[in-house]
This record gives structure tokens, C-alpha cells and sequence, in this order.
């Protein structure tokens, strides 16, 4: 397996949850790791702040460089990039992670939240990798991952939730675009998506999920390291499944990343 030692990995809403754990688990060999998210102090309702997780990089072995950044304002987003760049010498790697929910029909959706969910993940996605471009095209091996499913046009995956569906689908789509746009200048573009629901903070705060029936964020982030540990030029365009990727290295048991092994686990959204 590959190793990610002195690899820069820029990590929008790297504070907590998935990104957190795809942060500590590349500072265990050494990596670099930006920490782009919004929090900056503590928030009762979900713990993390991005001081908190460059704290756990750094005790796992990495460096971290932690920056207040709503992925929302395009000043912030430009800035942070640059001086990611110049602090670590580079940019290798963009993790878009960051992702905005809500679960609700149509008439329950407000306007509001529409254009969270819009903004965070698909314009988002768009502008934090479009920000980091000019460094990824001078980097060495460069990957960027989404968080984010494979595109199923199954109906029964946009009803009950049409807006969050749109927004999520829409950093699928810049998978789509942009593994096909960069394939001559070999910078990979994949979709990382877990195939049952990962127990964070935002999905402790859906009513029906018990988090016992979930598997722990590290599962992701193991399936992360080995995407972005392969050359770039021979591995793009993908939407993977975590598992699928890491029975590809010979791992058949995934117990351990079980919250409770033993009991039921949910299937994640948009996989059949």
C-alpha cells in the first residue's frame, strides 16, 4: 500500500467525522493536512473545532495548518488555498467533504436550506477544487475525492428529499466532468461513498437513526488512503464504494469498524 508522507491534503470540513478521520489517518504517515472548515470555536450540538483536529493530526504523526473557511465565500475559499500552498510548499490533494443535509420533502423544505445544500456541496465542490487547481497541476500525484454517491437517476432516491438529492448528485457530477476534463494533465477525479450510514455528529441529529447500526468514520478514511495512494493517471473517473475498495486490498472482515459488531447495519442513501 501506498504511502502518503509529506503529501498535502487540503480537507474542506475536515473538523470532525469523515473528514476528520481521512485527516488523521494521512497524518499517520506524515501527511500534511489543511483543516478548512467553519468551526472555529466550540458548538454544543457538534463537537470539533478545526483547533481541535489539528490537534489529533498532529498527536497522529502529520502536520496541520487550521483555517476558519466558509466554503461558501469565494474570498475565503482563494485565500486559504493560497496560503495552504505557500505554508506547506504546495497543494497535492483536495478532499471535498464538506456537505450540508436535509432529509425533507419538498413543501418542507425552505428556501433556506436549498440553497445551504446548493452552495455547500455543489458550488462548493466547484470552487474549492477550481481554487486548488493552479497547485494541483504542479503537484506530483494529484488526487481530488469527493464525498459523494454514484449518480442513480432511480426515482425513489429524489423523492422523499429532491433538494438534497440535487445537491449531492451535483458533486457526483463534478466527478463526472472533471475526471474527464484533467485526465490529460493527470489529475485524478473520484467519488468516495460508504456503503452503510457512517455514525457522525449530523447523523446523530436524524431522528430514526440509531448509531448502533452504524459503522465508524475510520472505514471511509482507510478506503480514502488507498484511493489516493495510487497513481493518479491510472486510477480516475471512479465512484467507489468503501468496501469494494478495500476488498480490492484483501480485507474481508469489516467487524472493527462496526460502532456495535453484531447488530444490523443501514444501508447507506442511492446504493441499490
Amino acid at each position: 500500500m501506498g504511502n502518503l508522507a509529506g503529501k498535502t491534503l487540503f480537507i474542506s470540513g475536515a473538523s470532525r467525522g469523515i473528514g476528520l478521520a481521512i485527516a488523521i489517518r494521512a497524518a499517520r504517515d506524515g501527511a500534511n493536512i489543511v483543516i478548512a472548515a467553519k468551526s472555529g470555536v466550540p458548538n454544543p450540538k457538534l463537537p470539533g473545532t478545526i483547533h481541535t483536529a489539528a490537534a489529533a493530526v498532529e498527536a497522529a504523526g502529520g502536520k496541520a495548518l487550521a483555517l476558519q473557511v466558509d466554503i461558501r465565500e469565494e474570498e475565503q475559499v482563494r485565500a486559504a488555498a493560497a496560503q495552504a500552498a505557500d505554508h506547506f510548499g504546495g497543494i497535492d490533494i483536495v478532499i471535498n467533504n464538506a456537505s450540508a443535509i436535509w432529509l425533507a420533502g419538498t413543501a418542507d423544505t425552505p428556501l433556506k436550506r436549498y440553497d445551504l445544500m446548493q452552495q455547500v456541496n455543489t458550488r462548493g465542490t466547484f470552487l474549492v477544487t477550481q481554487s486548488c487547481l493552479p497547485y494541483l497541476k504542479r503537484a506530483a500525484n494529484p488526487h481530488v475525492l469527493m464525498l459523494s454517491p454514484p449518480p442513480n437517476l432511480d426515482p425513489k432516491w429524489f423523492a422523499p428529499h429532491t433538494a438534497y438529492t440535487i445537491a449531492k448528485y451535483g458533486m457526483s457530477l463534478c466527478v463526472l466532468g472533471m475526471s474527464a476534463e484533467f485526465a490529460s494533465i493527470g489529475i485524478a477525479v473520484n467519488a468516495l461513498w460508504p456503503r452503510t450510514v457512517i455514525a457522525t455528529a449530523a447523523i446523530g441529529m436524524i431522528d430514526g437513526v440509531k448509531v448502533e447500526h452504524c459503522r465508524k468514520p475510520e472505514i471511509v478514511a482507510d478506503a480514502a488512503h488507498v484511493i489516493l495512494s495510487r497513481p493518479a493517471r491510472d486510477y480516475t473517473g471512479h465512484f467507489a464504494i468503501d468496501e469494494d475498495v478495500l476488498r480490492e486490498t484483501g480485507l474481508g472482515d469489516f467487524a472493527n469498524y462496526a460502532i456495535q459488531p453484531g447488530m444490523s447495519l443501514l444501508p447507506d442513501l442511492f446504493l441499490d
